[in-house]
């Protein structure tokens, strides 16, 4: 059974072993700033108590951005990203969030490809800005409140 819960600090080993075996994004440190931010909310895509999936939303004003969201490799193209931004979507409306943003790499083109789906335009480049040296597209979708 596939469920989607939010994950609190005290379940930061689970980020970090989920990072580590998908796009090991970041460090522990990393993790623990990033539950400190305001207006972070952290989910976890479930299947029965193992945690396959994690999207880090932050919320500011009318506005959120997805920092982090990763699927365990051994799960991905089964429809269980798409749940989870689905997930992601309607709280946004929900929340009258006007836009979602996130950024991804020019190399990642099957992310990108998966954004595009939820009609996430680039908006901005960002040259240079991950570790191997590639660009990071700065997307965006506008989303309908109620």
């Amino acid at each position: 059974m596939i469920s989607i819960k939010q994950i609190y600090e005290k379940d930061i080993d689970l980020c970090c072993e989920l990072d580590s075996n998908t796009i090991s994004l970041w460090s522990k440190e990393q993790w623990v700033n990033e539950f400190k931010k305001d207006g972070v909310k952290v989910f976890g895509l479930a299947l029965e108590n193992l945690i396959i999936g994690i999207c880090v939303l932050q919320v500011v004003l009318d506005e959120a951005q997805i920092n982090y969201f990763a699927v365990n490799k051994k799960f991905r193209n089964k429809g269980l990203g798409t749940s989870l931004m689905n997930y992601l979507i309607k709280l946004c409306e929900e929340l009258n969030i006007n836009r979602l943003l996130l950024e991804v790499s020019k190399k990642n083109i099957t992310a990108e490809r998966f954004y595009n789906r939820f009609d996430f335009f680039t908006v901005g480049v960002r040259r240079n800005y991950y570790k191997d040296g590639s660009d990071a597209l700065l997307k965006e979708k506008k989303l309908t409140t109620k």
